[in-house]
């Protein structure tokens, strides 16, 4: 029997989508791209936008069309957060909720095909870490390291979709990180929905007996393995102890994904979040003095309710002078069960697109100047696995994308090459010939 996977959202997803895929492997099915026809599709879902819910939708459609008898099954945080709604949407055969998704294979019952069929929790009840990884669809590998979250920001469906937040004993990790370097994993993405928070809690006491300074130091010790990298990581977690620490690693590449969310205090106060603007420069300021070439990336939000324009020209004036790479751009949209929800003052769609569509030039502009930064420089490039029209891609350790003329012995290597010149499609492009010889071995 065929199965298909389909992961909407963040690494976190990926990591889980891939271990319950190997799941089903072991238990003899046949796992299929999800652009072929198949038996039992898998869909794991994400919350964090109304796009998403949108996206869940046209996935639904495409699938049935290419096989009307086929199931459908939900899992994920959309589907832990709107279950009655999902199985109301024509096409979906089964909805599993997060206490329940890594053991869907125990809810498929391939004879109902009713659109009732929903295996939903409280998510109060969600107490426990599965441990998770990616592994054989791409060339760097996510490992979940923690899951859950308990800030309360306005915005954030996160904790009701997730839980409170809860780690993975360092010992277990570190040894999932080892199985995946045997099995020929370059890079490991540490992931989680707050990373910086993890820990263990000491059961005697209300504090935590490890927290992630403790965890990157352990994994920094892993023989063979080249490339460490930190997925997303809050202001107020990335302690110096931490930024120091990844510049002095010969593991840990000079890359940190921060959220921001927003440039204006105001909106920060409204949006809940635990640092203001000033904390934020001094954590960039700190990364740069120590890493001039860090490639340093940031989420923002924008059409908060309340956001006027003169807090968009907060935000956009403090992102212009920050020496950042890259920005991922949100615009807001109104989520059930959130302070902000209900909040007065809601921006128009029309100039929540105007903003984002400022804030994303914006982002090109930065990464232009941060990749013209790096021209000339050898780096050390992680090289994927597809021949796209006669072109390999890869990515640096400091995150800048680069493409080279095929060759199979760039597959799966880390190699340093000297870049060369910026492509019309804002890639970096070694021209020159590499020396495969000089794969690195750390």
């Amino acid at each position: 029997m065929k199965v298909a996977f389909k992961t909407l959202g963040c690494k976190l997803n990926y990591s889980e989508t891939s271990s319950i895929s190997r799941e089903f492997v072991k238990k003899g099915f046949q796992k299929v791209s999800f652009n072929e026809s198949s038996d039992i599709y898998i869909i794991n879902t994400c919350s964090v936008t109304h796009n998403a819910d949108k996206e869940f939708k046209y996935l639904v459609n495409k699938v049935k069309k290419k096989n009307p008898k086929s199931s459908v099954v939900a899992i994920g945080c959309y589907a832990q957060l709107k279950p009655k709604k999902i199985s109301n949407i024509s096409g979906v055969d089964l909805v599993v909720g997060a206490d329940k998704k890594f053991d869907v294979l125990n809810y498929l019952n391939l004879d109902n095909k009713e659109n009732s069929n929903v295996h939903s929790c409280e998510i109060s009840s969600v107490d426990f870490f599965k441990s998770s990884f990616s592994m054989g669809e791409r060339t760097r590998s996510f490992l979940k390291v923690q899951d859950g979250c308990d800030y309360k920001c306005t915005y954030c469906t996160i904790p009701l979709a997730r839980g409170k937040s809860r780690s993975g004993q360092i010992l277990q990790l570190v040894e999932n990180a080892k199985y995946l370097v045997s099995n020929g994993i370059k890079e490991i993405v540490l992931t989680g929905v707050n990373i910086g928070d993890f820990g263990i809690f000491d059961i005697n006491s209300s504090k935590k007996e490890s927290n992630f300074f403790e965890l990157i130091k352990h994994f920094n010790k892993i023989r063979n393995l080249s490339r460490l990298r930190i997925s997303s990581i809050e202001p107020n977690l990335l302690g110096n102890e931490i930024i120091d620490f990844v510049f002095k690693s010969k593991k840990f590449v000079n890359h940190f994904h921060i959220p921001l969310q927003s440039g204006s205090d105001k909106i920060l106060k409204l949006m809940k979040r635990r640092y203001l603007t000033s904390l934020y420069e001094s954590r960039i300021k700190k990364i740069k003095e120590l890493m001039p070439n860090c490639c340093i990336g940031v989420d923002v939000i924008v059409g908060f309710p309340g956001e006027t324009d003169k807090d968009f020209n907060e935000t956009f004036n403090f992102l212009r002078k920050l020496d950042i790479s890259y920005l991922h751009v949100f615009s807001y949209s109104d989520r059930d069960n959130t302070e902000s929800n209900l909040m007065e003052n809601k921006v128009p769609n029309n100039l929540k697109s105007k903003r984002s569509k400022i804030l994303r030039e914006l982002s090109l502009e930065k990464k232009r100047v941060f990749y013209e930064n790096n021209i000339n420089s050898e780096r050390p490039v992680l090289f994927e696995s597809k021949n796209f029209d006669g072109y390999i891609f890869g990515y640096t350790d400091n995150y800048i994308r680069v493409k080279a003329l095929w060759s199979k012995d760039l597959v799966d290597n880390v190699i340093n090459c000297k870049l060369d010149y910026i492509d019309k499609d804002l890639v970096v492009k070694v021209k020159s010939k590499i020396n495969v010889a000089k794969v690195l071995h750390q």
